[in-house]
This record gives C-alpha cells, sequence and structure tokens, in this order.
C-alpha cells in the first residue's frame, strides 16, 4: 500500500510540473531576459499565450483540481502513519507542495483572471515582430513577470518534491540491503550453531588443531 500511495503522489507531481513546463515557451521569453532585452514583442508574446490559455475548456480545471486534490491526500495519508522516514521525507514534500498550491493559488490564480482572460489578442490582426504592434502596456509588464515568476517557484517546489520522494527510496533501499546482509549474518551463524551441536568431537579437534 506503502508503495501504492508513493507512486500516486509522483505521478500527480509529474503531472503538475508537466504542466508548468509547458509555460516556459511564455515564461522564457520575460523572466530571463535583461531589461534591455524585453520587448514589446516578446511581451505580446508571452501575454498572448496566457490569453490563450484563459480561453482553455472549462472541464480542464476540474482535471487539474482532482490531481492536485489527489496528490494532496495521498502525501497526507502516507505522513499519517507516523514513521519516520514518513514524517522527515513525506513532511518535506508535503511542505513544499503545500507551498506550491499556496502560491498558485494567490498569486497565479488572481494575477491570471485579472489581467489576461479580457486581453485583446493583437497577434490576430498583426504579424509578429511587425512595426504595426501596439506598444505593450505598462500596466500590464509586471504583471507578465509575476506570472512567470511564480510559475518558477511552483516549479522549484515541485522539483524538490521529487528530490524528496529519490531520497526516501534511496534511504528505504538501503535499510533493505541492511537488512538482507543481517538476515545473511544470522543465517551464517545459525548454521555454525547446528553444526557444532551435530559434531561437538569433530569441531572441539578442528578448533585445538587451529591453536
Amino acid at each position: 500500500m506503502a508503495g501504492l500511495r508513493t507512486s500516486v503522489f509522483i505521478s500527480a507531481v509529474s503531472f503538475l510540473l508537466g504542466l508548468l513546463f509547458t509555460h516556459w515557451i511564455a515564461d522564457s521569453l520575460t523572466i530571463w531576459k535583461t531589461p534591455s532585452g524585453q520587448t514589446d514583442v516578446l511581451f505580446w508574446t508571452s501575454a498572448t499565450y496566457y490569453s490563450i490559455l484563459s480561453r482553455m475548456p472549462s472541464t480542464l480545471p476540474y482535471v487539474y483540481g482532482l490531481v492536485v486534490a489527489v496528490g494532496g491526500g495521498t502525501v497526507l495519508w502516507s505522513l499519517g502513519d507516523g514513521r519516520a522516514g514518513n514524517i522527515m521525507f513525506d513532511g518535506g514534500s508535503a511542505f513544499l507542495y503545500g507551498t506550491a498550491i499556496v502560491v498558485y493559488i494567490y498569486s497565479v490564480l488572481p494575477n491570471f483572471f485579472a489581467n489576461f482572460t479580457s486581453l485583446p489578442l493583437p497577434f490576430i490582426h498583426s504579424t509578429p515582430g511587425s512595426q504595426d504592434l501596439p506598444p505593450f502596456p505598462q500596466t500590464l509588464k509586471n504583471p507578465t513577470l509575476e506570472l512567470a515568476s511564480s510559475h518558477l517557484v511552483c516549479s522549484v517546489a515541485l522539483t524538490g518534491v521529487l528530490a524528496l520522494q529519490a531520497g526516501r527510496w534511496w534511504a528505504e533501499q538501503a535499510d533493505v540491503d541492511d537488512d538482507d546482509d543481517n538476515v545473511q549474518d544470522a543465517g551464517e551463524e545459525d548454521a555454525l550453531a547446528r553444526t557444532r551441536e551435530a559434531s561437538p568431537v569433530e569441531v572441539d579437534a578442528e578448533e585445538k588443531k587451529n591453536q
């Protein structure tokens, strides 16, 4: 059951991380540029991506919310076991996972719905890179940069979750290897004890010879 919970949680985190990575095509145009390189064309390209994203089918947000709920439920369920490994690794994972959710709810979504759902799409009437593009609104530059920054924070947090789960797997695998070694040593000691009980004379003679 523990392995199933971990698999479900990692799958949910990987799915959400993949969604955030798709925003890289827009975020990289603004957040990773110097102020002199943040041209109106790049801002319009990024903002247009977000505006198109706001027109997604209404059922998709419910699907994404279900994945978030399943991931959160499984990590809290695993954390509730109270084992040392769960408290350390799953506790850190729950904190980072919760951080990503809080940032998305209180930073990404308000920004997204307030600034990009009704944004006009200049590329419908203009060619990217052409001179007839309207100037990018100054009031929209900071929200565009903040949206990209929030996506980055969420991506880093979820990447940390995967790193913690990988560390948990490594620690548990090391414990399994130690247990196997202990079982093997115990088996050898039992075999030697049975040999002594079966032929004590021969064993004593062998020990005297070795002395």
